[in-house]
């Protein structure tokens, strides 16, 4: 909280002091969201090129200072320092020169959903509290959990029925108090809210709590560092809240004020056809409309958003769009990953991918642009969106023609079926 100055509303501006214990705007209510400020004159007296150079620890506590969160000796989950990876094959596919796909996958819980939990996880400590709550369709209540898990804190999670096994399990098995809630996210979301008001319980709602999007925003920081601090052209973003593509035009925004990158990307914001509230809003100029919640990327199944403010800034203010594809299109987006770049992503995780891959057949952006797509999730928490995709790449071997025996005429078989199978990869 060093270099934080003070809060300030999304809606109607009004500011706050750094020292408040309230979450949302005194005159807006739960509408209200907050945005943390901070001092960038003084920060950047010490968050410069060296100070990443020297420092030590890999996490994102790395980035201490430009957060609201302080100093602290727990020992955590290492969150953060998830690899970026410069596309070969994709990229000559599409005729770019550097795309980059940044996986988050690989953070604990294998998503990016981390870097806000472990935020969440802090902040309760530093408020005396024992036990946060939250909803979510899966991938914040898994990280949760984890992280909770990992600090000592209790965690009460609300999640709709439709939620994946694969996360399920992860919070079952991480010790959480798991609600399933018979109805969508925003079921989900109402119980936790009598919950949090009702028990005063901490606030991991990503969408009101205003310090999550700081722990998103890290995600942006090692882009860049990774980069060595090189300029970005595009960097494309799955939505559902709104709140992860807050924290990546907050962590552009916040060292292009400190001077360490030259210009804030267009950020593209990509949703499911069958979840698009605001790509509709966008289009429309018109404020967000609930939507139904009719797509496989259970991670982004938000019909009505949180943080609508946050996430159209976003994009406005980095004159980017928003664009939406088809659940089709995200499935064949997680196989082109899968077998060209060997990142593995959940449906939620790979429709950033599936909309450059459609960007580049319809409007293609230039072809010797810096392109950052973010992958926010692994394959593994929801395998049965791309069962029928496995199902369907499976040789079968029928052991009872060939009486058990793996012979020369079965081998020419497979070798023919796999040779196929190169050429229509090729």
């Amino acid at each position: 909280m060093e270099f934080v100055s003070h809060y300030e509303c999304t809606l109607c501006h009004q500011t706050y002091p750094k020292d408040i214990d309230f979450l949302t705007c005194k005159t807006c209510g739960e509408t209200g969201i907050l945005d943390i400020m901070y001092d960038y004159e003084k920060m950047s007296a010490v968050v410069t090129r060296d100070y990443f150079n020297n420092c030590n620890d890999k996490s994102i506590l790395r980035y201490q200072p430009l957060m609201s969160i302080n100093p602290t000796n727990k020992e955590t989950l290492l969150v953060g320092n998830t690899p970026l990876y410069k596309s070969t094959t994709l990229a000559k596919k599409m005729g770019l020169s550097s795309l980059y796909i940044k996986d988050d996958s690989l953070n604990p819980t294998a998503s990016l959903k981390d870097r806000a939990s472990l935020v969440a996880c802090l902040k309760a400590i530093e408020a005396g509290q024992d036990t946060i709550c939250c909803s979510s369709t899966g991938n914040a209540a898994s990280s949760l959990a984890g992280n909770a898990a990992k600090l000592g804190l209790n965690t009460l999670i609300f999640v709709p029925e439709r939620a994946p096994i694969g996360k399920l399990t992860q919070m079952v098995l991480y010790g959480s108090n798991v609600v399933k809630v018979k109805g969508d996210y925003k079921a989900a979301f109402n119980a936790s809210k009598k919950a949090i008001d009702a028990y005063h319980l901490y606030n991991r709602n990503a969408a009101i709590n205003p310090h999550l999007v700081e722990g998103k925003k890290t995600v942006v920081y090692e882009i860049c560092e990774q980069l060595d601090f090189k300029a970005v052209d595009y960097c494309i973003v799955s939505v559902g809240d709104g709140c992860t593509i807050a924290g990546v035009y907050k962590g552009f925004y916040d060292l292009k004020q400190l001077g360490l990158i030259p210009k804030i990307p267009m950020i593209i914001g990509v949703q499911s056809a069958g979840c698009n509230p605001f790509v509709k809003a966008f289009k429309t100029n018109s404020p967000l409309q609930e939507t139904e919640e009719n797509t496989i990327a259970d991670s982004i199944a938000v019909g009505l958003p949180r943080n609508p403010v946050k996430g159209m800034n976003a994009v406005r203010k980095s004159n980017g769009f928003y664009m939406d594809v088809r659940d089709q299109e995200i499935l064949d987006a997680i196989n082109m990953l899968a077998q060209n770049e060997g990142v593995f992503a959940e449906p939620a995780g790979a429709t950033a991918f599936a909309g450059l891959y459609k960007l580049m057949k319809e409007s293609p952006l230039p072809a010797s642009s810096t392109i950052v797509v973010l992958v926010t999730g692994n394959g593994l928490k929801d395998t049965n969106s791309v069962s029928t995709i496995v199902e369907s790449q499976l040789i079968t071997f029928d052991s009872s023609k060939n009486h058990h025996v793996f012979n020369q005429n079965s081998v020419d078989e497979f070798m023919t079926e796999i040779k196929k199978r190169g050429e229509s990869h090729e």
